[in-house]
């Protein structure tokens, strides 16, 4: 009997990953490959979508290696990826300039012209989402006024994973959510917002049609498949957004339940049964229908770790890191640090937000940075938790992954800092693994989407300490003043930023 698999690839900021399971519950092999992001100038995020084309055989060719499968063994291909990530291509589908990413902060004066034409309550309500640097509308009027050569060639616009499922299959698509956190489409009349279409200088023409994430969107192309080494007419379903992905695949399926993903950006996602619309929040649909998930993204998490230890402690590896700053008391002994170092998207959506060490003396040491640092980006997320609490919604539960998963010291920080306890998943693939499903459940694979609970299992509960979280609780309130109080010299720091050459 031949056998069946699903491929999930998931497309990442700093890799494209890919895993081949099975739908009995068994993930049979990962794989992954380098991406790049890029910052030619201060708040800026761009990566080259060629090379996430370019991965794919490479992801694809291991996994098949590592199960000793066939490409004839996959029967559905899903992709997920960022969202919304920008991408223009000529009419042959190739990118027109690298894609602008969902934190980038360019577009900050074209986001204050856009609330100036408009009202933004009712924005809002047709569309979902506020009007925040995630937004594509300012980011293609910032296109238009400054890259007008580019944009008289565009033919199409899409994100992340539907550029791959394009090249897969030839069809150009859209998934729901990357329509959702456009700020393109109208919510309540699930089509394209023609007002705001005509005040960004969007053509309709440009987007393709919008589907929903188990949607068999087409087959694999002879050309693809010449490429990529899978097989001409394999299904492609229209995948998922990264995060939605990684929540279902969490378990994330009941109201209340909460996903905080340590990654390099930092999500926080919350399930509820109901439509929530808060200007601070986005809001995404569930991969279930019906369902929906109100959640966060601060722009920066796991980067500003990453570069910490490339720039200061190169020779230290994270566990390290991680032991010298588990002998520092929470609190890093007064210290506090600000995570905007991409600007901030939720709560604030302040694209000229900068970090900050707040409260530097000369006894703190590296130990106390980097304690800084984890117990920072955990206020980001206790400042979601918080915006939660206001609209009267109570977690029922909450659950951990990605990388940073993999630090006792972040996680125990975390519960800490949210006082809940964190639940752990072994071996948890993220996005992946939801796309792959999706992909299944597109083709028939999987009955019903509780099957996900196959792929599940926790390993560990961390629970939070009351003296630490009174502790912290003291240092969200200097976090939120310093933010507030410093806004006006963000403001005076972004002049001079944009007057600074760009990087070669």
């Amino acid at each position: 009997m031949a056998r069946q698999l699903l491929l999930g690839i998931d497309i990442g900021t700093t890799a494209t990953k890919a895993i081949l399971c099975e739908p009995e519950g068994r993930i049979v092999a990962e794989a992954e490959a380098a991406a790049a992001l890029c910052a030619p100038r201060p708040g800026w995020a761009e990566e080259d979508a060629e090379a996430w084309w370019r991965n794919l055989p490479i992801v694809i060719h291991a996994c098949l290696q590592q199960s000793a499968a066939q490409a004839s063994d996959i029967a559905a291909v899903g992709v997920s990826g960022m969202v919304p990530t920008l991408i223009l291509t000529d009419d042959a589908g190739r990118p027109l300039r690298p894609s602008i990413q969902q934190n980038d902060a360019r577009a900050h004066r074209e986001i204050e012209d856009f609330k100036a034409a408009c009202d933004e309550g009712e924005v809002l309500r047709r569309t979902g989402s506020a009007i925040t640097q995630q937004s594509i509308g300012p980011k293609l009027l910032w296109l238009r006024r400054h890259e007008p050569e580019v944009m008289r060639r565009v033919r199409r616009v899409m994100g992340s994973y539907d550029f791959i499922v394009y090249r897969l299959t030839g069809v150009a698509s859209l998934e729901r959510n990357w329509a959702l956190e456009s700020g393109l489409f109208d919510l309540q009349r699930e089509d394209w917002d023609e007002a705001i279409l005509t005040l960004a200088g969007a053509e309709r023409a440009w987007l393709g049609e919008v589907r929903w994430p188990a949607d068999v969107v087409g087959a694999v192309t002879r050309e693809a498949a010449a490429f990529t080494g899978l097989k001409a007419g394999t299904p492609v379903v229209a995948g998922s957004a990264d995060h939605i992905a990684s929540a279902f695949s969490a378990g994330i399926r009941a109201p209340g339940d909460l996903l905080v993903k340590l990654g390099g950006a930092g999500d926080i996602l919350y399930c509820l049964d109901r439509l929530e619309i808060d200007p601070r929040l986005f809001l995404d649909y569930h991969l279930i229908p019906g369902k929906f998930l109100i959640n966060g993204c601060m722009a920066a998490s796991g980067s500003i770790i990453k570069w910490f230890r490339q720039e200061f402690a190169p020779q230290m590896s994270y566990a390290d890191l991680d032991a010298e700053a588990s002998q520092v008391p929470a609190g890093a002994e007064g210290l506090v640090m600000l995570p905007y170092f991409l600007g901030e998207k939720t709560p604030i959506h302040d694209p000229l937000a900068r970090g900050l060490f707040l409260g530097l003396t000369l006894s703190h040491r590296r130990a106390h940075l980097y304690r800084a640092i984890l117990e920072g980006i955990a206020m980001g997320f206790y400042h979601h938790v918080q915006v939660l609490a206001e609209r009267g919604l109570s977690i029922s539960r909450v659950r951990v992954t990605n990388g940073g998963a993999r630090s006792a010291l972040w996680k125990q920080i975390v519960a800490d800092v949210l006082n809940h306890p964190l639940e752990q998943i072994a071996h948890h693939p993220g996005s992946s693994l939801g796309a792959a499903f999706v992909a299944g459940k597109g083709i028939g694979s999987f009955a019903g989407w509780d099957e996900i609970e196959r792929f599940i299992t926790i390993t560990s509960v961390i629970h939070p300490a009351a003296e630490r979280h009174r502790r912290y609780r003291d240092h969200f309130e200097v976090y939120r003043q310093a933010y507030e109080r410093l806004r006006p010299l963000f403001v005076r720091l972004s002049l001079a930023d944009e007057d600074a050459p760009a990087q070669t």
